[in-house]
């Protein structure tokens, strides 16, 4: 707490005459960290300044990220975070989370007794091999983790003692790494195979024996191969999700629910086309055939909507090699490569970009686009914003401002020729995965099914205001971001007694106001012992 702690807290914790003679409220402590945050200026210090105030005074380092979540969230997270990951040996300063290697097989139980807290509710852990659209980082994707916690806590108000950030080493194939005198993590290839599953599968046991079947466990920025066969092993065994498959998909259709309102259509009626068709792209397209569905469209119509392009062109029947994941959406139709040209041949209303290929939508694309639609949808959703299919303005000019645009990371408002200003909304998981953290944690949901992400969704784009629409947000403004997160995680709770799968009992009455008691507070607690006296007669020295 600092200068925070008043006279009566300092003499009693024995800290008297260590502080200066000077008593400083809360608020004063945001000031001076605010001032120190704008003397700076690179980003990547502005990231070591907070994570450093995070490790000394954790509440004043929450209380300054809620002060302007919309200032610091893309320091502390995307675009910045994936900065500091490249740096991670740089930037390291103390050791933050759990990091577990694959030579600690057999082990793993005993090293979760190392951590000092008992009561864990959530957990995000990675093995580092795709951090965000940078690739294979190995251990240094350690911040990501820890980034996604601190979002928990600051957007979803989950106590962030009860969470745990993890790193599962088994190597790196990262060349450069392995040759950086300052790298954190184990010298050698990635294990594969056998091995790997292995220690995945203990760690799973581990952290259930540990801290009960209802702690959440995310899975995070892991590579295509490994995402979906963990998400498909551990979803109905474990309370998981992951946010690179199902937070993202979430998150993109919550602005295609947002884009219908300004296109006056249904889902259904649209023409998806995606550029990717890893991770995010098929968990896009599967909770998109769900919403779709829901509109009372049959599955196989609603799949038949749904085209993707991956590295070797348009995904098709008959084409060689293709996962079982993408032959869902492969359909009758010659093979094409261009990006260009099958954008001219599918005609598509909705283009989505999701395979950090950055300017991969040209001012070709973005014109027929424009030309085939009265407003098309065209959302650039890669991260960081180096690998953005295209930028904000980009997209406007070159659809005379009829695009409907979103973005993976954030764009600088755009003023069109009309003098009219649009603000691209930012398409980020940190609308998602802090709610349903908190309805998930709130009411001990078992396994997180993919209604979840569909009701999330949901959520998310009936907070988005009609103004907010005419602005061009798909979202809702970022500082509405904590209430977002309530509204979501009052939902997944109703929907979850409705169902029969809460396992907090008796259901609170109010579900609201049970789940606001639950979340986190920035104030300091009071250090004054609980001192009284007792009545004068029984205090009375006996000879």
């Amino acid at each position: 707490q600092g200068m925070a702690f008043t006279l009566e807290e300092r003499q009693q914790l024995n800290i008297h005459g260590l502080l200066p003679p000077c008593f400083l409220g809360q608020d004063a402590q945001v000031y001076s960290i605010l001032k120190n945050f704008e003397r700076l200026t690179s980003d990547l210090d502005r990231y070591i300044l907070l994570m450093s105030l995070q490790d000394r005074n954790e509440k004043l380092f929450y209380k300054v990220l809620t002060s302007d979540i919309e200032r610091f969230m893309p320091i502390v997270y995307t675009p910045t975070v994936g900065l500091a990951c490249q740096q991670y040996g740089l930037a390291f300063r103390r050791p933050r989370g759990l990091f577990i290697t694959i030579h600690d097989r057999g082990h793993i139980a005993t090293m979760l007794k190392s951590w000092p807290e008992n009561i864990i509710k959530a957990i995000v852990v990675t093995d580092g091999e795709r951090i965000l659209g940078l690739g294979d980082l190995g251990c240094y994707g350690m911040g990501i983790p820890v980034g996604k916690l601190a979002l928990y806590t600051a957007c979803g108000g989950v106590k962030p003692h009860e969470c745990l950030p993890v790193m599962l080493d088994v190597g790196t194939d990262n060349e450069a790494l392995l040759k950086d005198p300052l790298y954190i993590g184990l010298r050698h290839k990635r294990i594969r195979g056998q091995a790997y599953d292995d220690l995945l599968d203990e760690f799973m046991e581990a952290v259930t024996s540990r801290y009960g079947m209802n702690c959440l466990i995310q899975f995070e920025d892991f590579a295509n191969a490994n995402a979906f066969r963990l998400l498909h092993k551990y979803r109905n065994k474990y309370c998981t999700f992951n946010d690179d498959i199902q937070g993202t998909a979430s998150v993109a259709v919550a602005g295609l629910l947002a884009a219908l309102r300004i296109t006056k259509n249904r889902l259904s009626d649209h023409t998806v086309l995606f550029q990717g068709a890893g991770e995010a792209a098929l968990g896009i397209a599967n909770l998109i055939v769900m919403a779709m569905e829901k509109e009372g469209v049959s599955k196989d119509a609603a799949i038949k909507r749904i085209w993707m392009v991956d590295s070797k062109g348009l995904i098709v029947k008959g084409r060689a090699s293709l996962t079982s994941e993408k032959q869902r959406f492969a359909h009758e139709h010659g093979e094409m490569k261009n990006l260009e040209d099958i954008v001219k041949d599918i005609k598509p209303s909705v283009l989505i970009g999701v395979a950090a290929i950055g300017g991969a939508f040209t001012k070709q694309i973005l014109q027929d686009m424009a030309a085939l639609n009265k407003r098309p949808i065209i959302f650039a959703l890669s991260n960081p914003t180096s690998k953005a299919e295209c930028t904000a303005e980009q997209c406007y000019k070159y659809t005379e401002g009829r695009g409907i645009f979103a973005s993976g990371s954030p764009f600088d408002p755009v003023t069109l020729p009309s003098g009219q200003t649009l603000y691209p909304g930012q398409g980020n998981n940190s609308y998602v995965f802090p709610g349903v953290a908190l309805g998930v944690i709130s009411c001990g949901l078992k396994h997180i099914g993919e209604d979840v992400f569909l009701t999330t969704a949901e959520v998310i784009a009936q907070q988005v205001s009609e103004e907010n629409l005419q602005e061009g947000r798909l979202y809702p403004p970022l500082v509405t971001i904590q209430h977002v997160s309530l509204k979501i995680a009052v939902r997944i709770a109703e929907e979850a007694y409705r169902n029969n799968t809460a396992s907090t009992y008796p259901q609170p009455k109010d579900l609201e106001a049970f789940i606001r008691s639950q979340v986190y507070s920035t104030n300091y607690h009071s250090f004054v012992a609980d001192s009284y006296t007792w009545p004068e007669e029984a205090m009375k020295v006996k000879l």
